[in-house]
């Protein structure tokens, strides 16, 4: 994987933990529905654990190594 394609998986992972954030935010304190809160919260919880997988393989698969 090149440092390019690590850039945009950090990206993606920090832009998923900004969504779960907000996610969680609405679901705790702006909606009312039980439904809503509860898939709300899953999705952010889901977002959450994808981008500590995400950042654990960045941060543990280290420098590519001049490409």
């Amino acid at each position: 994987m090149s440092s390019m394609d690590k850039m945009w998986m950090s990206f993606y992972a920090m832009g998923f933990m900004v969504i779960s954030m907000g996610l969680i935010y609405a679901s705790r304190h702006k909606i009312n529905n039980r439904i809503i809160k509860f898939v709300m919260a899953l999705i952010a919880y889901i977002l959450l654990i994808v981008s500590f997988f995400i950042l654990v393989y960045l941060v543990f698969n280290g420098p590519t190594g001049g490409q």
